[in-house]
């Protein structure tokens, strides 16, 4: 059995999901693991499948464009008690497994999110990024890559396959209200940062979450299919 296993949605990524594996890798090699790779493709018409099977990832395909069941599909491939989620467009940091094997043996943390950076700064990202951080204060939840327990995720009933957009910070909610009930907390890995790409901003422009305040709140209520394919699942790549 792997000693953790990592979960990564991949629709079209070829021009990132290279980085995010050999991330993950170096990853691995930090923490001296043993680390079950598993791509989930979701409509690729491109080399993402190719990339992913020269890293010796597990492919998982589900091809509705709705990321909780993309991300449900990986979880239920894995084979590890410990599962990560991390989105294509990201790089772990080397030392990421290192820090969440240290944490969910302490038994203090039913699970938890990153620090995540972008790939680059404006005036724009920065106000951008904390017009949305009053959302992450006041659920008392991070974001980007997440790590929890197989038993957990699944006593949560997983990524809610209603939710179209934020799933995932709908589950990190889900999953911090039931930790609080068996006595543990949520955690946001300070030390081992991720960094992702600034695709959106390149695409939207670096106001964006700011210049469209109508679409990014329907955004956050999960089921505006418009908003949904807008920003994550036809946005032409």
């Amino acid at each position: 059995m792997p000693d953790l296993s990592i979960v990564v949605p991949a629709h079209n990524e070829e021009a990132f999901i290279e980085p995010c594996l050999r991330g993950i890798q170096r990853a691995q090699a930090e923490a001296e693991m043993e680390v079950e790779l598993i791509v989930v493709l979701n409509r690729c018409t491109d080399r993402t499948e190719e990339i992913a099977r020269r890293f010796g990832a597990i492919i998982v395909r589900e091809d509705e464009a709705n990321l909780s069941k993309i991300r449900n599909a990986g979880v239920a491939a894995a084979s590890s008690p410990i599962v990560v989620t991390c989105d294509a467009d990201s790089i772990p940091h080397q030392k990421i497994f290192a820090v969440i094997r240290e944490k969910l043996a302490s038994g203090r943390f039913v699970g938890g999110g990153t620090v995540t950076l972008p790939e680059r700064w404006s005036i724009g990202i920065f106000a951008s990024l904390m017009a949305i951080m009053p959302y992450l204060i006041w659920h008392r939840v991070s974001f980007g890559l997440f790590w929890f327990r197989a038993e957990d995720f699944r006593a949560i009933g997983g990524f809610d396959e209603r939710m179209l957009s934020v799933e995932d910070l709908d589950m990190a909610r889900r999953l911090r209200a039931h930790g609080r009930k068996t006595g543990r907390k949520f955690g946001t890995i300070v030390r081992a940062p991720l960094t992702t790409s600034c695709r959106k901003f390149d695409q939207f422009g670096d106001w964006y979450l700011l210049t469209d305040p109508v679409g990014i709140w329907r955004a956050f209520g999960g089921s505006n299919r418009a908003v949904a394919d807008k920003y994550w699942y036809e946005v032409g790549r």
